[in-house]
């Protein structure tokens, strides 16, 4: 994959963790462009939930990682979708890039995910799935991330100034000392 000369600031975690809404403000505060990778992939395929229903999840982390690749490409500040970085060679890019996990407790996103559309929180328990699917996904997260900001509590211009500030320093995991 080809990477810009300055890497992306991409944004991981799980679904409800406020990738999108964090991401557009860190974005203009850093004077770059913003891509979230779910509204790239709804844009040129449509809806995420078609695209399960349609092709199943397999079908849908296919069109995720071409979205992802490109959106990595471009830089900025990338938000990629929860899922992600369960792709061996997106996590492999990701160390690239310097890469912020948010993190969200159960409890506050309950709120944020109640009567959602999101195809893997289909059930009659919601947060208990969402659950599930962050203790599976939470080493990955950490696998990948250069730092960890928590966005479950304080208003979210603390968490934006956070990753500006850490953003404006802060250097790839994977680049040689």
């Amino acid at each position: 994959m080809n990477t810009p000369a300055d890497p992306a600031i991409v944004l991981v975690g799980p679904m409800g963790a406020g990738k999108t809404s964090v991401g557009k403000r860190v974005a203009r505060a850093l004077g770059v462009p913003f891509t979230d990778t779910d509204a790239l992939i709804v844009r040129e395929h449509g809806p995420i939930p078609a695209l399960f229903r349609s092709g199943g999840e397999e079908h849908f982390r296919r069109i995720e990682r071409q979205a992802v690749e490109r959106a990595l490409s471009a830089g900025g500040v990338v938000s990629l979708g929860g899922g992600s970085v369960l792709d061996p060679d997106t996590r492999a890019d990701l160390r690239a890039h310097r890469v912020a996990f948010l993190t969200v407790s159960p409890g506050i996103v309950a709120h944020r995910i109640a009567g959602g559309s999101r195809p893997l929180l289909a059930g009659d328990d919601p947060v208990a799935e969402w659950t599930r699917i962050f203790t599976i996904r939470r080493p990955l997260y950490e696998e990948v991330a250069d730092a960890v900001f928590d966005t479950s509590q304080g208003p979210l211009s603390g968490v934006v100034d956070g990753i500006t500030s850490w953003a404006r320093t802060a250097i790839p995991r994977g680049t040689p000392a």
